[in-house]
């Protein structure tokens, strides 16, 4: 079990592994500086195993960046990382219709079009954080130009493509409302637009009124495409990771509503989700689960793996909660998932994380959704940590260590 740490003493153990161990690997062993882009298809030492760079991690890639030189440090470095990567993926990552593509070559031909909305989930939420440190003018007209695209697609439920996780037909799926929610929120205030804040608004009200579901109280990851549930395998789907870092999405929104009854059903939905998706026998959040916290039947690949997504939401997620509630399940909950988090992922001798476990806790090789490793889920969960963690430091009394 880990020493138990003051949230001040968290808050630096959190901004040196951030700097010194996650962002060295990225910075170190990743940037294309030859042909522009980032290379996320790369083991845990750091090789190289391929040259193709998915959009999703590209733009992931700028908004990390971004984030980082403006909230955490601002680093030339890093500045310079997200504007080599933004050069890229702007120049060569749309269609000719201005979707953002899937896959790209190392020189930036086109591998694979458009096949997923997510990739243009990641464009938007990228450009929003380039604009905010830039001001480029090309990045807010790269915005709008794809926003109406991908709004017309979410009116269209069962229409757009969403690789690596499609769809199963007559199904919609929680993850386009949960992720485009918040996307969307952020880019309209950024831009004070209020159609645009409106859309994520929208899609907030869809997560809780369709997705969440008051038979059981649990967030489905599959409804019917008429908003109703039925005895398919599909329905009892639940993505414990998908609801964890959903509630702090819209903890997030809701809070600027000044929604306070809002943000609190958001923190009390963590527990029962996490409480559901975690292997008491070995530790762990598990991928999926049926709504009786099974992973034996689910109709999700891979289901009883414990990959580090949902742990890094999971860190956050919990201290946000207590910030805001001071709910006495919160910190157990937290310390519980820390300690799994970092006596399983974190590789000692390269710096970043291992992203990929078996049910029992031993690296695994095989892809899960897409050949990358991918550096967005840990450096932003890092970096939002440090920052509650900070709010927090301010009403300690004498040190003392928290529970």
């Amino acid at each position: 079990m880990t020493q138990r740490m003051t949230f001040s003493e968290l808050r630096d153990f959190y901004r040196d592994h951030l700097a010194n161990d996650v962002m060295s690997f990225w910075t170190t062993h990743a940037l294309d500086h030859e042909c522009g882009g980032i290379n996320t298809c790369i083991r845990d030492d750091g090789a190289i195993v391929s040259h193709d760079k998915y959009l999703w991690s590209q733009w992931r890639a700028v908004w990390v960046f971004s984030t980082l030189y403006q909230r955490f440090e601002p680093r030339p470095e890093w500045r310079q990382a997200a504007e080599g990567i933004y050069r890229f993926v702007a120049k060569h990552g749309r269609d000719d219709d201005g979707r953002t593509v899937f896959c790209l070559d190392r020189s930036g031909a086109i591998k694979e079009g458009y096949t997923s909305i997510y990739a243009d989930a990641f464009a938007l939420s990228g450009l929003t954080e380039y604009f905010r440190m830039t001001g480029d003018p090309r990045a807010e007209r790269l915005a709008r130009e794809i926003f109406p695209l991908v709004k017309a697609d979410l009116d269209r439920p069962g229409t757009y493509p969403t690789d690596p996780h499609r769809i199963p037909p007559g199904f919609r799926a929680h993850g386009p409302s949960m992720i485009f929610s918040l996307v969307f929120y952020e880019l309209g205030t950024l831009l004070n637009d209020s159609t645009i804040r409106q859309a994520g608004l929208d899609l907030t009200r869809d997560v809780f009124d369709h997705f969440l579901r008051p038979e059981d109280g649990l967030l489905h990851e599959f409804i019917r495409l008429d908003n109703t549930l039925d005895e398919s395998p599909e329905c009892r789907v639940i993505v414990p990771g998908h609801v964890i870092e959903d509630m702090w999405f819209q903890i997030h929104i809701l809070q600027r509503q000044r929604d306070e009854s809002g943000v609190r059903r958001a923190c009390e939905l963590i527990e029962p989700h996490l409480a559901l998706g975690w292997d008491a026998e070995r530790g762990g959040i598990y991928h999926a689960v049926d709504t009786g916290g099974s992973t034996a039947a689910v109709a999700w690949k891979f289901a009883d793996t414990k990959l580090w997504w949902p742990a890094t939401e999971a860190l956050y997620a919990l201290l946000l909660a207590y910030e805001k509630t001071s709910a006495t399940w919160c910190l157990p909950w937290y310390w519980k998932v820390h300690d799994y988090a970092f006596t399983h992922y974190p590789d000692r001798e390269h710096g970043e994380w291992r992203q990929r476990l078996d049910v029992d806790g031993k690296p695994l090789t095989k892809t899960v959704a897409l050949p990358v490793k991918d550096p967005f889920h840990l450096p932003r969960a890092l970096l939002l940590c440090t920052e509650v963690l900070d709010r927090l430091s301010r009403g300690e009394q004498g040190g003392q260590r928290f529970p």
